[in-house]
């Protein structure tokens, strides 16, 4: 059973420290984080599939793929430190190699990762001050102060973190993200990192890890535009005692709870979505396979006209239909249920069955539920999204100045 930790964070897990500061990149806000493990920890990581990739997300993802363990993670915000080209390569592996350094572990063993304005190079000389005056300040209950440097646009504090009795021993799983726009699979464009005092083998923690991402991150769009830092990073560093095999009780017990975690975080992602005022789930049902139900729910989240239609509280079951008709999905339109909630609004034959008393009661709660059954098959997909307001506009053609 999940026990879900008070204020919890990737803190919350045994032997993680973390700090976030204000190093001077923002002009007043938090923007420098480091996470570190006081041991090694076995490192799994999913990145970005934008072709332009961020100097910092090349240099993490190599790191993962190449070596067993990591035991730091430096992060910044208000600058992306991508399309820098080689020099930001530079810059970025300058500041690892100083963290490195003042942490007394090598330098292949911190990742990287940024976040903010793409283009500009990055302010090296004062994140590598900032190493230096948070370095001394890691602590057990820096999560906080973390997850508060790691935002950008985002309104909230992202930090999430549960303990799980497993056969041999209790143990956690923490992480903290952050996201709000530029949110759209693959991986959601969003920075996650997850620690774990588990003990487990790197080709399994990875797998899991990708699993996990497939059905959470992945399925999170906020306006369908992919970023170029993206990533999530995990952390096991073991100090629980409890190993976890492949197959095993332990391993799908594992799985499942760090499938809560990632999803806990996704939908915090959309339901923070910039200029956002609900949080939307679209469940795709009875569809022939799984990438029709899928391609379907996809479709639907990512249409303005339905995110607006969800704003204004119009129950324009058309706008849905249509979004599901212009996916690659197989699917007989007459077949379709479309309902609010568990409010129909549309059925098969195409009745309309709308209530507009009724719907409005369900689109002015803060978490709307659009559902669609197929009535085809077996398969089904979730998405999370957000409404689109006119602060989304606001945030985005000023988000530069």
């Amino acid at each position: 059973m999940l026990q879900l930790v008070d204020n919890g964070s990737i803190t919350s897990v045994p032997g993680i420290k973390a700090i976030g500061i204000h190093a001077g990149i923002k002009k007043k806000k938090k923007d420098l984080a480091i996470i570190f493990s006081e041991v090694p920890a076995v490192s799994a990581g999913t990145f970005t599939l934008n072709k332009v990739k961020a100097a910092p997300l090349i240099i993490s993802q190599k790191l993962v793929y190449k070596e067993e363990t990591a035991q730091a993670i430096l992060v910044n915000s208000g600058n992306a430190n991508a399309c820098t080209g080689e020099q930001g390569e530079l810059d970025a592996l300058e500041t690892t190699a100083y963290c490195a350094k003042l942490l007394n572990i090598p330098q292949n063993s911190v990742l990287v990762s940024s976040t903010g304005v793409i283009g500009s190079r990055l302010p090296v000389d004062t994140v590598i001050k900032g190493i230096k005056n948070a370095v001394p300040k890691l602590n057990y209950e820096g999560g906080l102060d973390a997850a508060e440097a790691i935002m950008t646009t985002d309104l909230v504090k992202k930090s999430y973190a549960v303990t799980l009795q497993l056969s041999s021993g209790t143990i956690t799983i923490g992480g903290i993200c952050k996201g709000s726009g530029m949110i759209m699979p693959n991986m959601a464009t969003m920075l996650a990192f997850i620690a774990t005092d588990a003990k487990i083998e790197k080709n399994v923690l990875q797998s899991i890890l990708l699993d996990c991402v497939n059905h959470s991150f992945n399925k999170v769009t906020v306006d369908g535009d992919t970023s170029t830092n993206d990533m999530v990073i995990l952390l096991a560093n073991g100090l629980s005692g409890v190993k976890i095999e492949f197959g095993s009780d332990d391993y799908y017990k594992f799985s499942s709870a760090l499938l809560f975690v990632t999803q806990t975080m996704a939908k915090a992602i959309a339901r923070d979505g910039e200029g956002a005022s609900k949080l939307v789930t679209v469940n795709v049902t009875n569809a022939q396979t799984y990438d029709d139900a899928d391609a379907i729910a996809k479709s639907i989240a990512n249409s303005p006209l339905v995110k607006t239609a969800v704003y204004g509280q119009d129950a324009n079951w058309g706008r849905i239909l249509s979004a599901a008709g212009k996916s690659s999905a197989n699917f007989d339109p007459a077949k379709v249920t479309i309902s609010l909630g568990d409010l129909p609004v549309f059925k098969p034959n195409y009745t309309i069955c709308l209530d507009e008393d009724l719907a409005k009661v369900e689109l002015e709660k803060d978490e709307v539920t659009l559902k669609v059954d197929l009535a085809d098959g077996t398969f089904s997909s979730t998405w999370w999204t957000c409404d689109f307001t006119e602060g989304y506009i606001r945030i985005n053609a000023r988000y530069r100045t």
